[in-house]
C-alpha cells in the first residue's frame, strides 16, 4: 500500500508515493526525475546509485527509502551551484574521466564525500575513497587525476 512522503533531495521537497519496500534508487529515478542515479548490479556492488544522505555516500539500490526520511539526499543533479558545475564536475570533464558515463555520477558522489572529509587527500587515499565503485572503461587513472585537481582547486 503506498504512502506519501516527503523527501529532501538536492534542497527541494519531493511529495512522493512510495511503497514501503522501494528503495532509495527507485525512488529517485521513478518518482523524482533523478535520473543522474544510475540502477546497475542493484545488489551494492557497483556503485553506480551512489548518493549523499546527509553528506555521507550510500547506495541508493540498497537503501530503503523510508530510512532517509528527514534526511537530506544530494544527487549528483544537485552539484551544480548557481547554474555553473561543481569544481569535481569541471575537473572530471577537464581531465576527461568521463567515457561511457554510467559509473560517473556514482564515483563523483563518492568523491564529494571523500574531499568533505579530506580535502587533499593522496592517492591511496583517493583509491580507497572510491573502492566501492566500478568503472569498465576508463582504466581510473583520469578519474584519479580529476579527483586531484578538484582538490586543488
Amino acid at each position: 500500500m503506498k504512502q506519501i512522503i516527503e523527501l529532501d533531495v538536492n534542497d527541494e521537497v519531493h511529495e512522493l508515493a512510495v511503497e514501503p519496500y522501494d528503495s532509495l534508487l527507485r525512488t529517485l529515478r521513478d518518482r523524482a526525475g533523478m535520473q543522474g542515479t544510475k540502477r546497475g548490479c542493484d545488489s551494492g556492488g557497483c556503485g553506480c546509485c551512489t548518493v549523499l544522505v546527509d553528506g555521507k555516500a550510500v547506495y541508493s539500490c540498497m537503501t530503503m527509502v523510508m530510512s532517509v526520511i528527514d534526511k537530506k539526499i544530494t544527487t549528483v543533479e544537485g552539484l551544480p551551484e548557481d547554474g555553473e558545475l561543481d569544481p569535481l564536475q569541471q575537473a572530471f570533464i577537464d581531465a576527461g574521466a568521463v567515457q561511457c558515463g554510467y559509473c560517473t555520477c556514482g564515483i563523483m558522489m563518492a568523491s564529494k564525500q571523500l574531499l568533505a572529509d579530506n580535502p587533499n587527500p593522496t592517492e591511496d587515499e583517493i583509491r580507497k575513497g572510491i573502492s566501492g565503485n566500478l568503472c569498465r572503461c576508463t582504466g581510473y587513472q583520469k578519474i584519479i587525476d580529476a579527483i586531484k585537481m578538484a582538490a586543488a582547486s
